[in-house]
């Protein structure tokens, strides 16, 4: 049956993952993909320390090619390696620095590493948002589960279940096993409630506002002037009483002033008319 040999392959392939992980630890591996190629199997192996995966002069990768020959009776298997750009964005990744950091400093340090590991993982690794629980015998003698989270993450619908990453690793200590399940959510996830503004509807929308204001400012000068005018009559009426009597006083200190030239030629006249009589009288007697 072709069926039944569908099967086999996948479980093939998972049982070569499940040995190249548990031979790889501290690599910081995130994936392993397996492709089909004329010349044989390829091997994608994905990680944030290639280095480690490469060991010194190749000796990690010989060795675990000879051991895919042996044990999975593999033609020619051929492993490449990628480097992982963003670590702390993948949570297999940061499940796995969990678990080395417990081991090796214990089970008392476990709020700080969480609360660190949480912290880098929102700086470095873009996430909307974070969670990790850690469950065991931390750090008392009754087991309890322990949650560090931030940011927004999805528990439920279509989008908890394919964008967010989870990944659920085991650390064992001398207490006893201590399981780490981390989960993240990355900001490139499309949610159902997100709005987005296309800049064309932005400028439509500025340029109404804009209309707006012009149209209250036009209203605002056009009150404003009908204000004006109505104060503009009485404003005249003042005005012009104060420009009459002004005309007035001036006509008055005019009529008077010419009063006073009238009496000075007038007395002008009578005195050298008096003196020409005075002069002919002199005449005379001589």
């Amino acid at each position: 049956m072709i069926e039944r040999d569908f099967v086999k392959q996948k479980i093939k392939e998972f049982e070569i993952k499940e040995y190249i992980q548990s031979n790889l630890s501290n690599v910081g591996l995130r994936n392993v993909e397996m492709k089909r190629t004329p010349l044989g199997i390829k091997l994608v192996i994905s990680a944030s320390k290639p280095g480690l995966v490469v060991g010194k002069k190749g000796s990690n990768i010989n060795k675990l090619t000879e051991d895919l020959k042996v044990k999975f009776e593999l033609e020619n298997p051929q492993i490449e390696l990628e480097e992982v750009e963003k670590p702390y964005s993948y949570a297999t990744i940061v499940a796995e620095e969990i678990v080395n950091s417990l081991e090796r400093f214990g089970s008392n340090n476990f709020k700080s590493i969480g609360y660190n590991v949480m912290e880098k993982v929102m700086r470095e690794g873009d996430a909307l948002g974070v969670e990790i629980l850690i469950s065991g015998k931390v750090p008392s003698a009754r087991a309890r589960v322990w949650r560090f989270y931030k940011g927004y993450l999805k528990k439920c619908g279509n989008i908890a279940y394919r964008e967010v990453d989870k990944s659920f690793q085991v650390a064992k200590l001398k207490t006893g096993t201590i399981g780490i399940k981390v989960s993240i959510m990355k900001k490139e996830t499309k949610l159902p409630d997100d709005i987005i503004l296309k800049k064309e509807d932005m400028e439509t929308e500025f340029s109404e506002v804009e209309k707006d204001k012009e149209l209250e400012e036009k209203k605002e000068q056009i009150e404003k002037d009908e204000i004006k005018e109505d104060k503009k009559p009485e404003e005249k009426t003042e005005k012009e009483k104060k420009k009459t009597k002004k005309k007035k006083d001036s006509k008055t200190k005019k009529a008077g002033k010419k009063d006073d030239e009238k009496a000075k030629t007038k007395k002008k006249t009578e005195k050298s008319s008096e003196k020409k009589k005075t002069t002919k009288k002199k005449g005379n007697k001589k």
